[in-house]
């Protein structure tokens, strides 16, 4: 599901803003966007979404402003510095360049400088950061929990509209037994000559065989069933995708069943629709918890 949230925390002169976005996805993603300063928290960020976030593409940016006079926690590597000069010096000789090695020069090396030892100004900037992830999840799922109501609205709208096509194809099937059961009986009446030669007995059991094929009674009465399961676990509030996905499975077995047993065009038509509207069904459980 989608949904955006926002937070922010500040601690000990360290101000942090977050910013959760999220987008569909089977499972559950967790991107973080994390500063240097917070390089090494993102198994921290992840053990705080996931218990919040059950399902999605989840994208976290974080935001770190000091109330000091911004001078990082850095220091100079003396050691890389001198080899690195020591290196450039070499370079500069061997190919013969005039040009002497100046400061700008050692700077395109990331290990002279590097970050201080990290002391009780990482945890207090940790505490800003998870508390402001935190309001930001919240957020975030207030929004998606209102995109969540809306859906359900529609779901449980299709849902609905399935239960009453399933009365109209029971009663239309319970209907077409006794006209298969006089289809069939003027049948052999034009392939008879001799109406008594045929044994009722026979056609009686042939009759019910065919009335128990037509029969979509316990179909239809699982069918009903899974309705009901489905439109519950809606109202339950819980996350429920992965319980719903099943269900849509057995509906659509079960109207596959349907579709195989009738032997009539118009019946046949309205499985069809069940059939689509189960499909969208599906699509949309996708986006959901």
């Amino acid at each position: 599901m989608t949904g955006y949230g926002r937070g922010e925390s500040s601690k000990a002169g360290i101000h942090v803003t977050v910013e959760a976005k999220s987008v569909n996805s089977r499972f559950l993603e967790v991107n973080a966007r994390l500063p240097r300063s917070l390089s090494q928290r993102e198994k921290d960020v992840k053990d705080i979404v996931r218990p919040l976030v059950n399902r999605g593409a989840v994208g976290i940016s974080f935001k770190v402003e000091r109330e000091d006079d911004g001078a990082p926690n850095m220091r100079v590597n003396k050691e890389a510095a001198k080899s690195y000069y020591k290196l450039l010096n070499e370079l500069r000789k061997t190919v013969k360049l005039a040009e002497k090695v100046r400061l700008e020069h050692l700077l395109h090396f990331s290990e002279v400088l590097e970050a201080g030892e990290e002391d009780a100004t990482d945890e207090k900037e940790w505490s800003a950061a998870s508390d402001a992830l935190r309001k930001a999840l919240s957020d975030l799922n207030t929004m998606r929990a209102r995109e969540g109501a809306e859906l359900a609205k529609d779901l449980k709208q299709r849902v609905e509209n399935l239960d009453r096509t399933l009365a109209v194809i029971e009663q239309q099937s319970s209907e077409r037994i006794p006209e298969e059961r006089k289809r069939l009986q003027e049948r052999i009446a034009q392939l008879v000559s001799d109406p008594k030669i045929v044994d009722n007995n026979r056609l009686e059991l042939e009759i019910a065989i065919l009335s128990e094929k037509l029969d979509v009674t316990e179909e239809c009465v699982r069918f009903r069933s899974h309705n009901k399961m489905f439109l519950a676990a809606l109202a339950d509030g819980e996350a429920a995708g992965r319980k719903l996905n099943f269900l849509i499975q057995e509906m659509n077995r079960e109207a596959n069943t349907i579709g195989s047993k009738v032997n009539d065009a118009p019946i046949a038509q309205l499985v069809v629709g069940m059939k689509e509207e189960l499909e969208k069904v599906r699509e949309q459980l996708q986006n959901i918890e």
